[in-house]
């Protein structure tokens, strides 16, 4: 059985600084607020390291809150510096570009709508930065019934598909006669999924490999199984042989918060089958 990699698959500019930033800071008293990355495989090597997680900053009471690659909003840096905690910010630039981009057009007086997953956290670290006065809009539907405004602002999650972005301005553009659209899907993002999407029309079945809490790595798989059998696992000790009965050729991509050591256990493993 013939295997493929991807052309573009795994780690992202942004995700490799991230943990480059944690590791850095590795000393058994830094917590990154919320999982660093969305892989547990990755959180769970850094803790082992020296980098812990919590979920809120009640249980802190010293040393260093690394910010997660996803953003939070500014009202969290301000609790940290209050409570005495030291700060190192290891938010993907990215997401600060969409950040800074929604605050500028809110401040500019648009009316300003977030095309993305509305309990993602980048989502949630945009929506407060534009000092909550935006409106998040996940589906064409929702995308529909917008109501028209004089001044429209249009920003997006790094990490959503630019097919539903395009699908989802499209729907705006009768919105309003003033419109500014400012495209903040990460190159990365766009270069995992074209690359996914080609190999995935060339082989028999596809394996995703990333976390199951990862919205870039479910996106992955949700477009590949529009073009073979998909399989969408975090570890190789997932993968069944029988899966690949009859099957002459296999592709392997993996999310942008997927680690090399994964994608490699995963590569040798279907070798072996």
């Amino acid at each position: 059985m013939e295997v493929v990699l991807a052309e573009y698959l795994g780690f992202c500019y942004g995700v490799k600084r991230a943990i480059k930033i944690a590791r850095e800071h590795a000393n058994g008293k830094s917590c990154t607020l919320g999982p660093i990355i969305h892989n547990p495989q990755m959180v769970e090597r850094l803790k082992n390291e020296g980098v812990g997680t919590v979920e809120d900053l009640n249980e802190m009471e010293e040393g260093t809150v690394i910010i997660r690659s996803h953003g939070v909003g500014p009202q969290v840096y301000e609790e940290i510096e209050a409570r005495g905690l030291k700060t190192v910010d290891a938010t993907c630039p990215k997401v600060k570009n969409a950040q800074t981009a929604a605050k500028k057009l809110v401040d500019d007086g648009y009316n300003v709508v977030i095309i993305g997953e509305k309990n993602h956290p980048e989502v949630k670290s945009i929506f407060e930065w534009a000092d909550k006065r935006t409106t998040i809009l996940e589906t064409e539907d929702e995308a529909k019934e917008f109501a028209a405004c004089p001044k429209l602002g249009i920003v997006s999650q790094t990490t959503i598909s630019g097919v539903h972005f395009k699908n989802m301005v499209m729907h705006l553009l009768e919105k309003s006669s003033d419109i500014k659209i400012l495209r903040t899907i990460c190159a990365a993002t766009d270069q995992r999924q074209t690359a996914a999407m080609e190999l995935a029309s060339k082989v028999d079945a596809m394996i995703v490999a990333g976390g199951r809490n990862s919205a870039n790595t479910t996106r992955l798989a949700r477009l590949c199984a529009e073009k073979c059998r998909t399989y969408h696992i975090e570890t190789a000790d997932e993968i069944q042989p029988e899966w690949f009965t009859n099957t002459k050729k296999i592709g392997i991509t993996a999310g942008a918060s997927t680690p090399d050591w994964v994608i490699k256990e995963v590569y040798d493993k279907c070798q072996r089958i």
